[in-house]
């Protein structure tokens, strides 16, 4: 395993492994690694004779200049994590470099970007598109790996993808669960020990019949709600327990939910 911090070096890497006609599945992530990312790094090892990790947090989808203060990193943790999944390069490029522009270029959907997360974190989606973007043509990965525990995310940028004719294939993959149903997430360090006993009702909202019930749920027990939704057979929630946010979906059956007409659209 290789820790590659230059563009151009990582640029030059993959490209040479392409003429040699390897495939490359592609992972990028903001580090702190979790079972969630081990299983995507594991899928593409898997299914690709080359695997790149990316870490990187990015500052321009922050809201809050003290939430990007704040996030967790911990390389060391996250090269052993690479090591274990069979990682071949973890890229750790330079904010100086990513943004040479200084942000003046942007990748901006106008359309679904203003739901859901959009709608609360303004621009935050401008710059996952935007660092996403810069990546893939670093990269130029054969299969880009994503998560569904963002699952807003993922449809935006197979929508970049396809909208701008990349020849990548997205891959999917299934939300990983700590064993009382929380979703895994980088952020689940800084619940407190009461709030995270309290957090896997997320979870369980989600799957309750209507979203009034699920709303409920979670306002009896001390969350503030964001947002409740269902959207195109799927059911989105952000929440706040204390001072942190989280997000989660669950993908609903038509035959057991009633979603309302004026929110059956794609993302």
């Amino acid at each position: 395993m290789q820790i590659i911090n230059s563009f151009e070096t990582m640029q030059h890497i993959c490209r040479q492994h392409k003429k040699e006609g390897k495939s490359i599945g592609f992972v990028p992530t903001m580090g702190f690694l979790h079972a969630g990312h081990a299983s995507l790094l594991a899928i593409s090892a898997h299914q690709n004779q080359i695997t790149v990790l990316s870490i990187f947090v990015n500052p321009t989808q922050f809201n809050q200049s003290s939430d990007y203060e704040h996030y967790p990193i911990d390389i060391e943790h996250d090269l052993v994590i690479a090591q274990k999944n069979q990682v071949d390069y973890v890229f750790i490029p330079q904010k100086n470099e990513l943004y040479a522009d200084e942000y003046v270029y942007q990748v901006q959907e106008q359309k679904n970007s203003f739901l859901l997360e959009g709608e609360f974190r303004p621009g935050h989606f401008t710059g996952v598109l935007t660092i996403v973007l810069k990546l893939l043509n670093i990269v130029s990965p054969d299969k880009l790996y994503l998560g569904e525990k963002d699952y807003q995310q993922y449809c935006l940028i197979k929508g970049m993808v396809e909208a701008f004719f990349l020849p990548i294939e997205i891959i999917a993959c299934s939300t990983i669960r700590e064993a009382d149903g929380l979703a895994m997430s980088s952020r689940n360090v800084r619940l407190k020990p009461e709030e995270r006993r309290r957090a896997p009702i997320f979870y369980k909202a989600l799957l309750a019949k209507t979203c009034e019930e699920a709303r409920n749920l979670l306002i009896n027990n001390d969350f503030k709600v964001d947002y409740i939704i269902d959207l195109d057979h799927r059911r989105y929630g952000a929440v706040w327990l204390g001072e942190t946010r989280l997000i989660d979906n669950v993908e609903l059956t038509v035959s057991e939910h009633s979603i309302p007409k004026n929110l059956v659209k794609e993302l």
